[in-house]
């Protein structure tokens, strides 16, 4: 891949943060959460793209029968994730467990019928500090809104592997489980699509270590870009944006994600992108494979998180 360089007039570059990793030297904070109730306001309805009002479904808390792998408009759903969302009700505390909760975090049940059962975290989703954590649906049966969760918070403060990019919402030890090369001083992503940071949404502008960023693509504009398959734990990677603090544009800069909710009616929004990599084009570089990616699957997350470390 050749880089896009800045502009003269761009902002310059800032120094690249140092290679290796620091794994053995990241921190692991427990943090409390609660499984989410889904909820909505005294008028029910959202407006789609053409005008006509809906009432949202699979929109936060306990989502069944969504999983990752399932095609990201699959279900008759709005921002549908897999799993259950956990947020906490003191504000300030629902923020810290959105900021430093990172994919392939171990997260226990505590309390209720569920008790003892563990999931794995998988990504963000905006609004109201939530964090979405796939379990078995056969625990996720079992869960009920106010259930105490324990989320083993570790990841944020991980130092790139190679000179240039910057890691951010994810464990490293999930990075083996996806499909990720590392030769020289370049990190490659296998991904299913390259997309435009003008697809960026609902989440532009908005701290990357709380948000994701909803894709506005439909299942009639996505095939234009090559995102007719894009699946739920697909990666993705988009072309001139930064992620590294606020998510903006950047013109030759690269930042791959994780697909972590399904599309959305609403106009602005759509599937959902937790990043876990930025840097400019070049040290950070994405190969698409529209018809063969495997992304994160169930499996690999619940077994990442599982592991002892």
């Amino acid at each position: 891949m050749t880089p896009v360089l800045p502009r003269g007039d761009d902002p310059p570059i800032p120094p690249a943060p140092p290679a290796g990793g620091n794994t053995g030297r990241l921190i692991s904070a427990n943090m409390l959460a609660t499984v989410e109730q889904a909820s909505t306001g005294s008028d029910p309805y959202r407006v789609d793209a053409d005008g006509v009002p809906y009432v949202p479904v699979g929109d936060g808390g306990i989502v069944l029968g969504v999983r990752l792998g399932d095609g990201a408009w699959d279900h008759a759903g709005d921002h549908a994730a897999p799993g259950a969302c956990l947020v906490h009700a003191d504000p300030a505390a629902g923020y810290a467990l959105a900021a430093q909760a990172c994919a392939g975090n171990l997260a226990e049940v505590r309390t209720g019928a569920a008790a003892g059962e563990t999931g794995a975290v998988i990504g963000k989703r905006g609004e109201g500090g939530r964090v979405i954590v796939v379990f078995d649906q056969s625990v996720l049966r079992r869960l009920r809104p106010g259930d105490q969760v324990a989320v083993r918070g570790r990841g944020q403060g991980a130092t790139g592997p190679v000179p240039g990019v910057t890691l951010c919402n994810i464990d490293p030890a999930l990075l083996d489980r996806l499909p990720v090369e590392i030769s020289g001083d370049t990190l490659t992503a296998g991904v299913r699509a390259v997309l435009p940071s003008r697809l960026a949404g609902n989440g532009i502008g908005r701290p990357t270590p709380m948000w994701d960023l909803d894709l506005q693509l439909t299942p009639a504009s996505a095939d234009r870009h090559g995102a007719a398959g894009l699946r739920l734990g697909d990666l993705v990677a988009i072309t001139d944006l930064d992620a590294r603090f606020n998510a903006g544009y950047r013109r030759g800069w690269l930042s791959v994600g994780l697909v972590v909710h399904g599309g959305s009616p609403q106009p602005g929004h759509g599937p959902g992108v937790t990043v876990i990599a930025t840097g400019p084009a070049g040290p950070l570089a994405a190969v698409a494979d529209p018809a063969g990616h495997r992304g994160l699957t169930e499996e690999a997350a619940l077994e990442v998180a599982r592991a002892p470390r």
